[in-house]
């Protein structure tokens, strides 16, 4: 097993339209062993226990280094992607909620994944009067999909990690217009617009990290930092957030689980993004997004 942190990612290059896998690793892209070649990192998750051997044992100076690899999405496309709102303490207690239980059930709304899913260098189309706000969050991607798993062994199920930007329409959340009261927030605006999760660059595979309550997220905008915490502020926990997510359906290959963001969005001080700030979404030992805001 190469000690030399790495993750998987999808690469275009020479102009083709098809996708190819590659292993990034210093700033630098190799294509990805030839088992893998000519499938999507989907496809790889569909068969992760007969490929994880293989990753498990990569040699990265046997690679084929690939100069003109352009990055993509690392996924193109999750299944589905469920996220976890109000999962962080510090988060809970800027916007004035009442203190999160543990014990408790997670909270989930979904994000549609061809849509909303961009790359992490892609500009993101800010919608109009929409008072987009940014959320840091560490996405789990899952490698073994199924239904009621057990919390003791759920952390089993995670092919590997990366980051995403859980980027809300805060503007389009309240519905003035409601039928009834609950019809009055609109999640699907609120959390839908396309572009709205940037993610990667890459899938760090699970085994690399060792313990997903112990990194530190980080999120500035044009230079000035915004977010910075630990994911040991997190309420409920990854394991608890697979089983809790398997007990409503069934997880299958690809699907991914944003696990919340910390304190330090902006909506308690009524700031939003606007068309030209940059925003970079990192996470210690996973990666590290840049996506420019621009008109819609």
């Amino acid at each position: 097993m190469s000690s030399q942190r790495w993750c998987l990612v999808q690469f275009v290059e020479n102009n083709r339209a098809e996708p190819s896998i590659g292993v990034l690793a210093d700033g630098k892209v190799s294509r990805a062993p030839q088992p893998l070649s000519g499938r999507t990192l989907l496809e790889v998750f569909d068969r992760w226990e007969e490929f994880t051997p293989l990753l498990q044992n990569l040699q990265l100076s046997a690679l084929e280094v690939a100069p003109d690899a352009d990055l993509i999405a690392p996924l193109t496309y999750p299944r589905k992607i469920l996220c976890a709102g109000a999962n962080y303490y510090g988060h809970a207690q800027e916007m004035g909620t009442q203190r999160p239980d543990s014990d408790g059930e997670p909270f989930f709304f979904l994000k549609p994944p061809t849509t909303t899913v961009v790359s992490a260098h892609d500009d993101v189309r800010l919608p109009d009067n929409a008072d987009v706000d940014w959320e840091a969050e560490l996405a789990v991607v899952i490698g073994t999909g199924g239904r009621d798993i057990d919390e003791r062994t759920a952390l089993e199920h995670v092919a590997g990690y990366t980051v995403a930007n859980d980027l809300s329409a805060r503007g389009r959340f309240p519905r003035k217009d409601a039928v009834l009261p609950p019809f009055g927030w609109d999640w699907f605006q609120h959390k839908a617009f396309d572009g709205s999760c940037p993610l990667g660059p890459g899938i760090v595979p699970s085994w690399q990290i060792g313990d997903p309550h112990d990194l530190t997220l980080r999120l500035t905008v044009n230079g000035e930092i915004k977010q910075e915490a630990s994911t040991a502020d997190m309420v409920i926990t990854v394991p608890r957030l697979i089983a809790a997510a398997s007990r409503v359906l069934t997880l299958e290959p690809g699907d991914i689980i944003l696990t919340g963001t910390p304190a330090g969005v902006g909506m308690p001080h009524k700031t939003f993004l606007h068309v030209g700030d940059l925003v970079v979404t990192e996470i210690d030992g996973i990666g590290r997004l840049e996506n420019r805001m621009v008109a819609s």
